[in-house]
């Protein structure tokens, strides 16, 4: 499913910056797409961190071929060696099952997740061990469907405003938040669009 702000934070971005303007004329046809299920999107998240698109893509369809049904019980009833054969390391396979005994210690939190304010989110996923704002970053914007996420903490996304603004890295935080400060409400798809400028295929969580 595509964010509802998505089409009207296009004509928005692309009139306030001829740069980026520049990317989502090369994607007319394509978007950012919702993941509503909470426990995959984190659990995709972990897979995706530190390795490329290409990689994470891998790891997903071997780990998500394992069973019909991939819930927080099952996962954890899986075995290293199954997870390991998926080309997780011993470090994910922990916080993958950490993410597993959250999600089943916390049923209301889970349940009531989709409405609830993206600061109290932060606040409750950054006590699982292995889960950073990287992590939370990504689940806010490809689960949680906000549309303000700027990960200032991503390599990718570092990568593609240094090629396309033209600035050398390690860029400035006053730099970053002139970016910030242009593109909200809507930092969001700003980012998506720089992954997309990048990568051979849309980044998914």
């Amino acid at each position: 499913m595509t964010p509802k702000y998505w089409n009207k934070g296009k004509i928005y971005l692309s009139n306030k910056d001829k740069v980026l303007k520049k990317i989502i004329d090369q994607f007319p046809n394509q978007s950012l797409k919702l993941n509503d299920n909470s426990f995959h999107a984190l659990i995709n998240s972990i897979i995706g961190q530190q390795i490329s698109v290409s990689a994470a893509n891998s790891m997903k369809i071997k780990l998500f071929s394992l069973k019909n049904n991939i819930t927080p019980r099952s996962l954890k009833n899986l075995k290293n060696n199954q997870l390991k054969k998926c080309g997780l390391s011993k470090q994910k396979i922990l916080y993958i099952n950490n993410v597993s005994e959250f999600f089943i210690n916390n049923k209301k939190f889970i349940k009531e997740i989709n409405i609830t304010d993206e600061n109290i989110i932060r606040k409750k996923l950054i006590e699982i061990k292995g889960i950073g704002n990287w992590t939370i970053d990504m689940f806010l914007l490809f689960t949680h469907g906000s549309s303000n996420i700027f990960p200032s903490g991503d390599l990718g996304f570092m990568k593609a405003i240094s090629k396309h603004y033209r600035k050398d890295l390690p860029l400035t935080d006053k730099f970053l938040l002139s970016l910030f400060k242009k593109w909200s409400p809507y930092s969001s798809i700003a980012t998506w669009y720089l992954w997309r400028s990048l990568d051979p295929l849309p980044v998914s969580y």
